[in-house]
């Protein structure tokens, strides 16, 4: 069965699709897959909080309202609140003017960062479910989508991809295995670029050390718990585990 793996630069990190099937190799999977990297490079004009043109950008330095904006930011802003209210609180896209936390009484910026790129990467693999007889993987710097499309034969569509998952002590090592079919994961923790996740609840940094798997049907919503289980306490992974699209937590963080 043929496999091909494609590579792009987009938010700032790699996202890598890889197909199976009788035609990976062939110019519709070819097209496909651009279609996809295309949907993720909008995602990122229109989301981005470094891009100074963008929606997102105006929007936190008060040039417009947020109902002013186009229908997919008032969707991930609506989704936004809505896991804020799921996770009580340890999953937040409005948060403090500075990372430190001073000047509490600052009104809040809003910074979807944390749910948009599982809401883009799952919205993108729309695509890949209606490419016919393939199989595919989308990854995006940890976070994953697997499925497959219409007329796939059984034995492929049930071959999952292997995801290795790093021990957050030592790089190097793998300490688990993950088998996907269909579905999604998320990773969120501090191995890779130290402590830049925000406890909500406080607006500093959590000091926390390891990391946090969530398995799933919807990336967009195993990212969130990924996060929101990190900087929460034995309650939010109780409340991650009590959602019907998580299938399974993997806490690794420190003792």
């Amino acid at each position: 069965m043929e496999h091909r793996a494609f590579v792009a630069q987009i938010m700032g990190l790699p996202i890598s699709v890889h197909v199976r099937g009788p035609q990976a190799r062939g110019l519709d999977v070819e097209s496909a897959v651009q279609r996809v990297f295309s949907r993720l490079r909008w995602v990122d004009e229109v989301f981005s909080t470094w891009k100074p043109a963008s929606p997102i950008s105006r929007l936190r330095r008060g040039e417009v309202e947020l109902a002013d904006l186009s229908g997919p930011v008032r969707e991930v802003a609506a989704l936004c609140a809505e896991a804020e209210q799921l996770t009580e609180g340890t999953f937040s896209a409005w948060l403090p003017q500075r990372p430190d936390g001073v000047v509490p009484s600052a009104p809040r910026l809003f910074d979807p960062t944390g749910l948009v790129k599982g809401w883009g990467v799952e919205r993108a693999a729309q695509v890949l479910r209606e490419l016919p007889r393939h199989t595919f993987c989308i990854n995006a710097g940890g976070d994953l989508v697997a499925g497959h499309g219409p007329d796939v034969d059984p034995g492929l569509a049930e071959q999952p991809w292997r995801i290795g998952l790093e021990n957050p002590a030592d790089r190097t090592q793998i300490l688990q295995t993950v088998e996907l079919a269909t579905g999604a994961l998320a990773t969120s923790g501090t191995a890779a670029r130290g402590s830049h996740l925000l406890d909500p609840r406080t607006g500093l940094p959590s000091t926390r050390r390891g990391s946090v798997t969530v398995v799933g049907t919807d990336l967009t919503w195993v990212d969130v718990w990924a996060t929101a289980v990190f900087v929460g306490d034995t309650s939010t992974r109780a409340l991650a585990e009590a959602d019907p699209r998580v299938h399974q937590v993997i806490d690794l963080r420190a003792r």
